[in-house]
């Protein structure tokens, strides 16, 4: 694991893109130009005709779940099991999905799903939040949350030991993960045991000094459209709530512990590290590890690489070492031990 405390103060310039990933980064940078709010639409509507239902993995299954919000209407979750027997009290993981607030579906994070999910000792959720480009925040944490709740008030019933729900996503996922785990801990209705923030997208100020590169994907700019798209406008003004915006938080105590990784090159990797660093402040355990010469989404964009591979180890060890040592009873349950 890299030192949080080492990285934190580390200012990277001119960083090289690592040479197994410098020709799919011209290809990436061709598919992905600085974004406005118009591009991030047209994003959104060529991934749902692409992903929308349609359940790529080989060695698990996909259901489609709806449940009510308030208002409502219907929030649909996919839920995600292995095709082997699943195992007694598996760990409940609650999956958010990236792509800026502003688009993609949950059947993009397959990679990552299938990953932790195969060998049937987990079982997955991943809501179909609310995207920016429809309603913003507090939309798709509101959604983020009542899957949560589903999880949780379902978990005897899917199989899911109550005291080992896990919380994680990818890019503005890790971010809203990061949110979710902020609010549960506020509200206290909910114990989440481990948090997964892969490359998050945490800060609407971007204070963090980004890295000086050419690196695909997300520019310097593309960023700024889709929190300008998240918090209707009034992103990096004061008053923004840290569930809005992780990197706000101003109390960081009592969260869950964290796993995270995140290249070099990503345009969220300063502030990754800064947030990271004041989990460890606030006695927080976290697990991390720095991919030289990554860039955003790298593992899954190019997954035979590598650096890919490598990342992908790292994740089988990490997620290992969670199920077998986070756990975190739920508040009924603390209540109903203390009153027995």
């Amino acid at each position: 694991m890299d030192s949080i405390k080492t990285l934190r103060h580390t200012i990277h310039t001119e960083i090289e893109i690592h040479p197994e990933l410098k020709a799919s980064a011209r290809r990436y940078a061709l598919f992905l130009p600085t974004l406005k709010s118009r591009g991030l639409r047209m994003v959104a509507r060529y991934l749902d005709k692409r992903l929308l239902g349609k359940w790529r993995g080989q060695k698990t299954t996909f259901e489609e779940i709806f449940i009510r919000r308030q208002d409502g209407t219907r929030l649909r979750l996919c839920l995600i099991r292995s095709k082997k027997e699943t195992k007694p009290n598996a760990t409940g993981l609650l999956w958010l999905h990236g792509g800026g607030y502003a688009f993609g579906r949950p059947e993009q994070s397959v990679s990552y799903l299938e990953r932790f999910v195969a060998d049937g000792h987990t079982i997955a959720v991943a809501p179909d939040y609310t995207l920016s480009i429809d309603k913003p925040y507090p939309a798709a944490l509101d959604d983020a949350y009542l899957a949560l709740s589903w999880l949780k008030e379902n978990a005897t019933t899917l199989g899911v030991r109550p005291d080992q729900l896990f919380v994680g996503g990818e890019s503005a996922g890790g971010g809203l993960a990061a949110a979710l785990c902020l609010l549960a801990r506020d509200r206290g209705d909910i114990s989440i045991a481990f948090q997964m923030l892969f490359y998050p997208m945490l800060d609407d100020r971007h204070t963090g000094k980004a890295p000086d590169n050419k690196a695909p994907g997300w520019s310097k700019k593309t960023p700024q459209y889709a929190w300008q798209l998240y918090l209707a406008g009034k992103d990096g003004l004061p008053g923004i709530s840290a569930y809005a915006a992780p990197a706000r938080a101003k109390d960081l105590e009592d969260l869950p512990p964290t796993g995270a990784f995140n290249g070099n090159l990503d345009m969220f990797y300063n502030e990754t590290i800064d947030y990271l660093a004041r989990l460890q402040q606030a006695n927080v355990p976290v697990h991390f590890k720095t991919f030289e010469g990554g860039y955003h989404g790298f593992d899954v964009l190019q997954p035979h690489t590598s650096i890919a591979k490598e990342a992908a180890r790292y994740l089988d060890d990490l997620y290992a070492y969670a199920r077998a040592c986070y756990y975190k009873a739920q508040p009924t349950l603390m209540r109903e031990q203390k009153d027995a």
